[in-house]
């Protein structure tokens, strides 16, 4: 292996990364995400007593026949 040309005190530390400002955002929600949110948010007030995992069952299988699922508008 060839000796480094260039070498630095190891005191010295490498530039730190700034992040960046940019507005790159979130990734737009798919329509089953946006389903889904609004639908645990319904079912939530509806039946707040069932556990999160009977109403997640719950609300997939109503996206199953959601007018917003482009597979069930297709069938």
């Amino acid at each position: 292996m060839p000796p480094r040309t260039e070498s630095r005190p190891s005191s010295e530390k490498p530039p730190k990364k700034t992040k960046s400002s940019g507005g790159g955002g979130r990734k737009k929600l798919s329509a089953f995400n946006k389903f889904m949110q609004a639908e645990m948010a319904r079912l939530k007030d509806s039946e707040p007593d069932i556990p999160h995992q009977e109403r997640f069952k719950l609300a997939t299988a109503n996206w199953k026949t959601a007018k917003e699922n482009p597979r069930a508008a297709a069938a």
